[in-house]
């Protein structure tokens, strides 16, 4: 059992390295002015990540640092950027 709490615990961590990799993604493709792209980063972000994320801290009964409405927060701040920027 303790295998699998630390390979979940070992998941959660990935998951949020990949979720920060993305958001630089994202901030780049603003910067750039790649809103497809960014938004696509955006999705994968929001339905594949960070539902992952959340099964997986869930599945751990671990005390959730509030990471997920972090990165849930922080991802509707990009999305207004993209529309911002999307509409110049």
């Amino acid at each position: 059992m303790a295998k699998r709490v630390k390979r979940a615990e070992k998941g959660i961590e990935s998951l949020k390295k990949q979720i920060e990799e993305h958001f630089g993604k994202i901030e780049t493709d603003i910067r750039e002015g790649n809103i497809g792209r960014g938004k696509y980063h955006l999705k994968e972000i929001d339905k594949g990540l960070l539902k992952a994320l959340e099964i997986k801290i869930k599945i751990l009964g671990a005390e959730d640092d509030n990471s997920v409405q972090i990165y849930r927060e922080r991802l509707e701040e990009l999305r207004k950027s993209l529309e911002l920027s999307e509409g110049e």
